[in-house]
């Protein structure tokens, strides 16, 4: 009997560090969907990088830890309408309270992080829907354990099945709109390797201007730029990269880039003023437009 006790103990235990994770990331998810719906001009590129991250870990998190927690809930439930043991049922009661003390902890503390967020000058449509979402995230499960607490859902199962599917088919739909708002895994790679792109021309940029320091002329080609270091390759078999000297301070710096840096939000492009440090691009190949200079570059 203590051997049941205690397994069971541990059952209810994982059930509540899954429904947690299972929360706390379900709100990440639509946190970071409500920031890319609802954009703000005021944020940065890398400001709505950072939300479809977070809707990427969200959804990870999700999809793994959502379905544990209904199945061990299940096989917790089903145990506890079968157990007399007072000692287990004291057991799981003390962590369902801990629970609801856990959940009422969330909840305020989300709340006062959304809060901050609005008085830091966040746009209202956002605030309004954040604290929606963590008052029937969080209220959802208070409810849930307030109930379970009092014994109800021992005696209601075909309620306690119907409360999961619905507990499912919202995850479901959360799932589905952070889907919908980030990148496919085949364009996140083509962006990485469009960003990884600009920095091989940023470091050959940086090279000429040392070439040109020490020589007073622009190199050739590639090959005297690297001298006895190879030359970079673009990656994917795309087309090599492509060095041209217009005249004897300025040059161009060639790639076929997969996208436009408009279109990827994980774009490192950065609207400087000056010529030699803007790096939009164009979807094919794309000349930057450089003229060398005896500063110290920045690019590197």
């Amino acid at each position: 009997m203590e051997h049941n006790t205690a397994k069971h103990f541990v059952l209810q235990l994982g059930s509540l560090v899954s429904l947690y994770l299972s929360l706390t990331f379900l709100l990440v998810l639509l946190f970071g969907a409500i920031n890319i719906i609802f954009p703000d001009a005021a944020d940065y590129v890398w400001e709505v990088e950072s939300a479809q991250s977070q809707i990427r870990i969200g959804i990870a998190m999700v999809i793994v830890f959502f379905p544990t927690y209904l199945l061990i809930t299940r096989i917790v439930n089903q145990a506890r309408r079968k157990e007399q043991n007072g000692a287990y049922l004291g057991l799981t009661k003390w962590l369902i309270y801990l629970s609801l003390l856990v959940g009422g902890l969330v909840l305020l503390i989300d709340l006062v992080v959304v809060i901050m967020t609005f008085l830091e000058g966040e746009i209202s449509e956002r605030f309004i829907l954040k604290a929606f979402a963590v008052l029937i995230v969080i209220g959802v499960a208070f409810y849930y354990y307030l109930k379970d607490a009092k014994g109800y859902w021992l005696t209601h199962e075909k309620t306690s099945k119907m409360f999961g599917a619905g507990a499912l088919l919202a995850a479901l739909v959360s799932l589905t709109i952070g889907f919908s708002n980030i990148d496919t895994p085949e364009k996140v790679r083509e962006v990485k390797i469009d960003n990884q792109m600009v920095n091989d021309l940023q470091d050959m940029q940086w090279r000429i201007d040392e070439y040109y320091r020490k020589n007073d002329a622009l190199p050739e080609n590639l090959e005297a730029l690297f001298g006895t270091f190879p030359v970079p390759l673009a990656p994917e078999n795309k087309p090599p990269y492509r060095y041209e000297a217009t005249n004897e301070t300025e040059y161009k710096l060639c790639a076929t880039f997969t996208h436009d840096s408009t279109e990827s939000r994980m774009s490192i492009a950065r609207p400087l003023v000056e010529k030699n440090y803007i790096w939009d691009y164009q979807k094919g190949e794309w000349c930057f437009e450089r003229e060398v200079t005896t500063e110290i570059s920045p690019v590197r």
